[in-house]
This record gives C-alpha cells, structure tokens and sequence, in this order.
C-alpha cells in the first residue's frame, strides 16, 4: 500500500485495493447513471444551456466528466482538474447533461481535499478551480442577461427585482456548494490526520506497556531470586558448617556428631518449608513486592541457632520497646540478620557473633558484628545487593564494611512512625 506526503512531514496511507476498486464501480457507476440522465434529458427536449451538439459529442462530454471519478483517490488533483476542465468546456458546447456532471464535480473537489499528496497545492488548486467556476458563472449570467425574454418573469412579486434575484440565488447557492465541498474535504483530511495521531498515541501505550510488562517480569524474577538466595544460602550454608563439624567428630565425639546431623536435618527442613511456602505464594501470583509475610524480625534470633550449633558464640539483643511494624519492614529486617549471619558463617571465619535490635524513637536499627575477616563478602554474590535493595524499598540506610578493631559490621536502619515515649525494655540472651 502507498503513502501520501503533506508538507509537515505526515504521509496519509494511501486508498487501499479495496477502496480502488469501490472508486472504479463508483465511477463506473456515475458514468452509466450520466448516459442515462442524458438519454431523458434529449428524449424531454430539455436543453437549458442552448442547441446541444451532436450525440456523439454529448456521449463524449458526459463520459469525459463523470469517469474520471474511477481514479479520483489515486489521482486526486489530476482528476478534479480534469472533471473541472470537462466540465466548463461541456457548458460552453452546451451539452444537456449537468445534474451528474455537477455531482462529478464536487465530488472529485472533496477528494481533493481529502486524499492529495500536497495538502497545501491541494488547497490552492481547489481555490482556483472555484474562482474559475464563480467566474465562469458570472460570465455567463453577463452574457445571457440580453437574451433573456421580455415576459421571463410575469409571475415575479417578491421585493427583489426578478433579475436581480436570479442573479444574486445563482451565486449564493453555488457558492454553498462549492464552499460545502471544499470545507468538506478539509474535514476529511483533518479526520484523518487525528486518527493516525491517535494509532501512533495507541501504539506509544502499547510499547510503553510492553516495557512496563517486561520490567516488571525483571522485577519479579530479581524478587524470586533476593527470595530463593535468602531461603536457601542461609540454611544450606548452616548445613555445611555443621556437615562439616560432624565429619571432623565423627570418631571421637559421636554424640557431638549425632547433634550435627539433627540440626542439619531440621535446618533441610526449614528451608524445604520455606521453599514451599515462596512457591506457593508464586502460583498465586501475589503481587506485592514480599508477599504476605509468614517470617519476621520477632523470628530473628532462631536465625542464630545454627551459628551456636556450628559452634559460634552468638549473642542476641533487643533494645527498646517493639513497636507494631508492617509485615514488609519486619520481613526485610529478618532478611538482613539472615543474610548477616550467612555470610559469617560462610566467610568470615568468625568465632562470635553479636545480632542487636533496636528500637529508637523513629528508627528501627538492625546491626550484626561479628570477629572475623573484614572486608569480605561473596564476589558476584546476591547478599549484599539483596540487602540494598531491601533497605531503599523502606527509604532506610545501610552500612557494611569491616569494624576498626577488627571483625565484621552490617547495619540497617529504617525509618519508623514517631512512637509516644516510654521506658526501654531491654532483652538479651547469649550463649
């Protein structure tokens, strides 16, 4: 299918097949009607403009004028010029046909309007094509004003004087005309011009949807899997650890050995639970951020558990009063000891551990400190992007890094609603 060009830069797709085979039964159509007009109009003697020319000639002026239209939305200047050119030439020879003819006419100035390339030659050709008419209109009334007969108006009582009125109702009603034709394929064009504005608009939503789609299947699939590392790093690691301390015992202690593989046993059972409960929350097709949440910051010390059993020395702290936190908030602090306690045991070396919650006026502090190496943490890992993550979701703040005088330190703090004052109440337990 072809394109039209406008001046602006918008091409207007061009008539498709269907509707260059609607013009050409149309014209086809016209033409047929007009030969048929023409052949009533001789048998009634009805020839307004004078003596007609010959048949073959009306044939001729007829078909000239109205088969034009079969092409009209391919050539839409070419034809109005045509039609027009016809058209004034068959009203010089006098050819009896004009009702079709002048339908042909402003037919193919509509067309113009509507489908030429050049949307501003268009207009200037339409103007001086109805200059010409209006001129051509004039002459002939100038021309035709001294043979018109003495007893012409007999029947006249209007105020107007009769010739006058003929006169003046010629012009206005060709003027309508023509302004109806022109204004109406100025309309087109401007429908049509819109509506392509409104398919790239909608075309623009469609893509911008699409990317919104596939950002939040990003989103979701770095959620499944900050989700899936915090579920399954965390226990497996424990296991390891504790796999470990086993094996080395084995020989020597093995009740020592027996303890390890239970609290490898429950640590696999954990995290198959917890694997079953992200699953299931995933087949429901949940879409907030966290789900709902099923582990919290009150669960943060169970986290310490398989430290004590790898043998660390773990210390657990609350300061403050708790307060009531969103299920979010309260998720992402118990991920951030997870991830705290995962990575010590994982890489630090450490042989204590020390978890502290705190909550301040209008904070929620989580810190964890441990002995080990500083400055560690997995190359490439989740952990650390995890907790980031985490953090600026609830608009917090969170530093890690190695202590001055040596181990580990990640802390995070969230901001909370001012709480009313009351007496600290501090917890703590350590083994």
């Amino acid at each position: 299918m072809t394109t039209l060009a406008t001046p602006d830069g918008w091409r207007r797709p061009g008539p498709t097949a269907e509707q260059r085979r609607a013009d050409l039964f149309i014209g086809l159509a016209v033409t047929a009607l007009a030969l048929f007009n023409l052949t009533l109009t001789t048998s009634a003697g009805v020839f307004q403009l004078g003596p007609p020319p010959s048949v073959p000639e009306q044939v001729f002026w007829a078909v000239a004028v109205t088969l034009p239209l079969a092409v009209r939305r391919r050539m839409p200047i070419i034809v109005t010029a045509v039609v027009s050119a016809a058209f004034i030439v068959a009203q010089v020879r006098a050819a009896p046909e004009m009702q079709l003819a002048t339908a042909a006419l402003f037919c193919s100035l509509y067309t113009a309007g509507a489908w030429a390339a050049d949307h501003r030659r268009s207009r200037q050709v339409r103007a001086a094509i109805i200059a010409a008419m209006l001129g051509w209109l004039v002459v002939s009334i100038w021309l035709s004003v001294d043979s018109v007969p003495a007893d012409a108006f007999e029947d006249a009582a209007g105020p107007v004087p009769p010739l006058l009125a003929t006169i003046v109702n010629a012009l206005l009603v060709n003027v309508l005309m023509f302004g109806f034709a022109f204004f109406a394929g100025e309309t087109a064009w401007v429908a049509a011009r819109r509506q392509h504005q409104l398919e790239e608009q909608a075309e623009e939503l469609r893509r911008a949807r699409d990317e919104a789609g596939e950002r939040a299947v990003m989103v979701e699939r770095l959620r499944i899997a900050r989700e899936l590392h915090d579920v399954v790093a965390h226990h497996v690691s424990v296991m390891g650890v504790q796999a470990a301390a086993s094996r080395r015992v084995m020989d020597k202690d093995p009740a020592r050995a027996r303890t390890a593989l239970a609290a490898i046993e429950q640590s696999a059972r954990t995290a198959v639970d917890e694997l079953r409960r992200m699953l299931s929350l995933l087949r429901q097709g949940t879409g907030t951020e966290e789900g709902p949440a099923t582990v919290g910051v009150e669960r943060a010390e169970s986290l310490l558990d398989g430290a004590r059993d790898a043998g660390l020395t773990a210390r657990f702290g609350v300061f403050g009063t708790p307060v009531p936190l969103p299920d979010s908030l309260s998720q992402a602090a118990y991920r951030i000891v997870q991830e705290s306690v995962t990575n010590t045991l994982k890489h630090a070396g450490a042989s204590t551990i020390d978890v502290r919650i705190r909550y301040l006026a209008q904070e929620l502090e989580v810190e964890s400190t441990d002995d080990g190496r500083g400055g560690r943490m997995a190359a490439g890992g989740l952990g650390l992007i995890g907790m980031r993550e985490r953090v600026a979701a609830h608009d917090g703040t969170l530093e890690v890094g190695p202590r001055p005088k040596g181990g580990f330190r990640v802390r995070a703090r969230f901001p909370l609603a001012a709480q009313p004052a009351c007496p600290v109440e501090v917890t703590e337990a350590a083994v």
